[in-house]
């Protein structure tokens, strides 16, 4: 009697430490899939459309190596049986990458078990991968991503889904073939514990456990990496929407441009021919260097080289009535700054600063590098100035004015290239003229475009003007 008393006991402690272990079973599995969703490379190879084998292997290796130190660490430490993730990982990486890098993976993690003299461990695993990465190329990549390790709402939602219209559910089916190819793997443990290990036990409702547990242990990496895969997508959204709102406001300053240079040149055709002539060559060379491969950020002396043709037409058009004066700090010329930034307002100070005035007036240029390190522009002139707009306006703050197309869509490409980096104020007072203060972060010569767009919009920006200057 006493004897059977003590084998009760040592099963009841069995059972107790297998239900710890699946427990613990789920930290290592949460542990293990956030660190290796914090790399930058993994995440990059495991969200990739395509990879190739040698990018799959490194996927598979980067899975394994952390895993493989569990199992080694589960035969050398007593009563730690939690390290061992073998058959969830097998599946995980069937599920994921196919079949073959399945099996390479569970032979990488067979090694230390079969040390031990776990010899069934490599033909098992080699089982699993085949029918886990048959399965999931014959799922949809969708399914196996929204694959939810919250059994009981599985079941609850298969239920009364397939109560109103019977379908095959291939989750499921999943959660299925996963619980009882744990079953088989427990099975096969406990028929021959010396030559294969898994977790086992002789109470229905502690193996019920285990096999409940296993789809648990694969669905955590799959919810972890999916948030992953979620926040790429959105990212990649953003980029896609700030790409498309800054086509369209390229699309309002080229023909914004040329239809206000060509009334000038108009104005001159019949009254003085040759210099519209002179101006139509100047339009020329303007429209040249749009339709070369012009960067999307450009250094401020070739940017003020591409305006001194626009001002050389308006100031044939306005004769001694427009006079351009340039303060350019030497050490500010060799900075990047967004190519066709300064033309909209140039044009603006004109249209609507200096034409209006019968005397005319100036337009003045200024740069020069704060103390802070960041670059100043200024584009002033001394013309009929306009009133501030309402309160709560578009781009509106306390002293600033919204001044037509130009303004405004320098003010968004500055929000969009920039974020919360750029400063862009413009202060007019009424009868005394208006200016355009621009501060901008620097960019170092040969360096990348960086902010919200970053490399990607870069290439952009290059076809965006093409395309629109050839329409």
């Amino acid at each position: 009697m006493g004897t059977g008393m003590g084998h009760a006991v040592v099963g009841q402690v069995k059972d107790s430490l297998i239900l710890i272990t699946l427990l613990v079973e789920l930290g290592v599995a949460a542990a293990v899939s956030a660190s290796l969703a914090r790399s930058t490379t993994f995440k990059n190879l495991l969200l990739m459309p395509r990879r190739s084998w040698r990018q799959t292997l490194a996927v598979v290796a980067m899975i394994c190596i952390p895993l493989t130190l569990g199992v080694w660490i589960r035969v050398r430490v007593p009563n730690f049986l939690a390290a061992d993730l073998t058959y969830e990982a097998t599946v995980l990486m069937g599920l994921l990458l196919g079949p073959g890098a399945a099996m390479v993976g569970g032979a990488a993690l067979a090694l230390p078990a079969m040390w031990h003299g776990e010899h069934w461990t490599l033909a098992v695993n080699l089982a699993v991968g085949a029918i886990a990465g048959t399965v999931g190329r014959f799922i949809e990549r969708e399914e196996v991503w929204s694959f939810s390790p919250m059994i009981d709402l599985s079941l609850y939602r298969w239920v009364t889904r397939n109560l109103r219209k019977p379908r095959f559910d291939r989750q499921i089916m999943l959660l299925g073939l996963i619980a009882t190819m744990q079953f088989a793997t427990s099975m096969l443990s406990r028929a021959y514990p010396s030559r294969f290990f898994e977790l086992h036990s002789a109470n229905w409702w502690v193996e019920l456990a285990i096999c409940a547990c296993a789809p648990v242990v694969v669905g955590i990496p799959l919810k972890i990496w999916n948030a992953v895969r979620t926040e790429r997508k959105l990212e990649v959204q953003s980029r896609l929407l700030m790409e498309a709102r800054l086509d369209a406001l390229q699309r309002q300053i080229n023909p914004h441009f040329l239809f206000n240079t060509l009334n000038s040149i108009t104005s001159l055709v019949r009254s003085k021919p040759e210099l519209a002539r002179e101006m139509i060559v100047k339009l020329a060379n303007i429209l040249r260097v749009l339709l070369k491969d012009r960067e999307a950020f450009v250094p401020l002396a070739e940017e003020l080289a591409f305006t001194d043709d626009y001002l050389d037409i308006e100031v044939v058009r306005f004769g001694e009535k427009l006079q351009v004066v340039k303060e350019i700090a030497e050490e500010t010329l060799d900075v990047l700054v967004p190519s066709m930034m300064l033309q909209p307002l140039i044009e603006n100070s004109i249209k609507h600063g200096l034409e209006p005035r019968i005397s005319g007036g100036t337009v003045t240029l200024r740069s020069r590098m704060l103390t802070d390190g960041q670059l100043l522009i200024e584009v002033e002139d001394d013309g009929i100035g306009m009133e501030a707009e309402p309160a709560g306006g578009a781009g509106s703050r306390a002293g600033n004015q919204s001044g037509g197309i130009g303004m405004r869509n320098v003010r968004e490409r500055m929000e969009v290239m920039y974020g919360p980096a750029a400063e862009v104020e413009m202060v007019s007072r009424p009868g005394r003229g208006t200016k355009v203060t621009l501060v901008l972060p620097v960019i170092e010569p040969g360096a990348a475009p960086w902010g919200p767009l970053g490399e990607a919009l870069h290439e952009r920006w290059l076809d965006v003007s093409r395309a629109m200057m050839r329409e």
